[in-house]
């Protein structure tokens, strides 16, 4: 059993600065990826859980008032430590390959390069929290920030796309550290192309990354 608590699976997270597509791309990915045989599962954060789906709104609704980068942190990690207990890691276990819309890295990339939190310390919650779960491939969709947040209409926009450009800056530029550092596990994929460009890179990202891991289809469809 490897660092990831899983035989056989595959974890593949998706991070980014806001407005990158994310949500359209992960499902790009789970269709084509199903296409190919694999058993996929797709999920969020914050949610994917009931009491995920209660935290959500708390953290993102625009009407929330505001809250501690602490409280923040937290209520992001709680709701984590769920989705991993009861979806992420039992499917992992019997071999699924799981998308997940942001993981660990965004608490990292918000509430420690955005609000200012101690990154050690955010780190070991993190690594408590899930068990040491960590992904095997994350897809950075990156774009600049000013870009990204010009595709969110105002009406649609939750309480983090509406805090500040200073703070979309430190998130993007710790995101762009936390892909140098550790460039065996991110790739970085420009979200600024045509959506099509960017579906079809993602996709043979996750296809080579799968393939180098030995992980194969559960099924082949017949032509």
């Amino acid at each position: 059993m490897d660092a990831a608590g899983k035989p056989g699976g595959f974890f593949i997270t998706f991070e980014g600065p806001e407005g990158g597509g994310k949500s359209t791309q992960i499902h790009r990915l789970a269709a084509a990826l199903a296409e190919e045989g694999y058993v996929v599962w797709t999920t969020r954060e914050p949610g994917g859980t009931r009491l995920g789906e209660m935290i959500r709104p708390l953290l993102l609704g625009p009407q929330q008032t505001r809250l501690s980068p602490w409280t923040e942190a937290l209520l992001f990690t709680a709701a984590r430590a769920e989705l991993v207990d009861e979806v992420i890691r039992p499917r992992l276990q019997r071999g699924e390959v799981v998308l997940c819309d942001r993981f660990s890295d965004s608490t990292l990339a918000y509430q420690g390069y955005g609000r200012g939190l101690d990154l050690k310390t955010l780190q070991r919650l993190q690594a408590e929290a899930t068990g040491h779960l960590t992904p095997d491939r994350t897809l950075l969709l990156n774009l600049p920030v000013e870009a990204g947040l010009a595709r969110i209409p105002r009406n649609a926009q939750d309480r983090l796309d509406r805090e500040t450009i200073a703070f979309h800056q430190r998130v993007h530029a710790g995101y762009e550290q936390m892909a140098a550092q550790d460039p065996q596990r991110w790739r970085e994929v420009d979200a600024s192309a045509d959506p099509d460009q960017v579906a079809r890179r993602i996709l043979e990202e996750a296809l080579a990354a799968l393939r180098q891991a030995g992980v194969h289809p559960a099924q082949r469809r017949s032509a």
